[in-house]
């Protein structure tokens, strides 16, 4: 889809308000996919990326690693556009028969199996524009998926 990203100015860090705002009409289902996140014990970490010129929220899920210290996984990548957000998953080359299983849904089904793994890295895309929220359950289903695979 196209659309222009927002969050572009490196001295204003994002905030619900100003990202519902941004959002329009997608606003609602913003909130209500930061509302599931919470439950799942994923927090939006927002930070400025001047390779992109944009502020990035990275999707964090935080647990006790083999040896009692805290691991971090980063589950997906947010940005915020003129009226919807992207969720961004990448997921590991080795796990996608069993992604195959994460959804019903036979578009996300196909996603999965088309996606190209990037260059030497040993992960695919799966890209979301979300204006409403009709793919949030899937979303969540990959997000639970995300933090199990390493």
């Amino acid at each position: 889809m196209n659309g222009q990203q927002l969050l572009r100015d490196p001295g204003t860090e994002p905030t619900g308000e100003g990202i519902a705002q941004a959002l329009g009409s997608a606003g609602a289902a913003y909130a209500k996919f930061i509302e599931g996140l919470a439950s799942r014990d994923i927090q939006v970490a927002w930070r400025y990326y001047n390779d992109g010129k944009a502020w990035l929220g990275k999707g964090l899920y935080k647990r006790a690693g083999v040896r009692g210290g805290q691991k971090e996984i980063t589950v997906f990548w947010l940005s915020i556009w003129e009226g919807f957000f992207k969720t961004t998953f990448f997921i590991p080359e080795k796990a996608r028969p069993e992604a195959l299983n994460v959804s019903n849904d036979d578009h996300i089904k196909n996603m999965i199996s088309e996606s190209k793994q990037m260059g030497k890295l040993k992960f695919f895309p799966l890209t979301f524009d979300l204006r409403s929220d009709e793919l949030l359950d899937d979303i969540y289903a990959l997000a639970d998926f995300r933090k199990r695979v390493l």
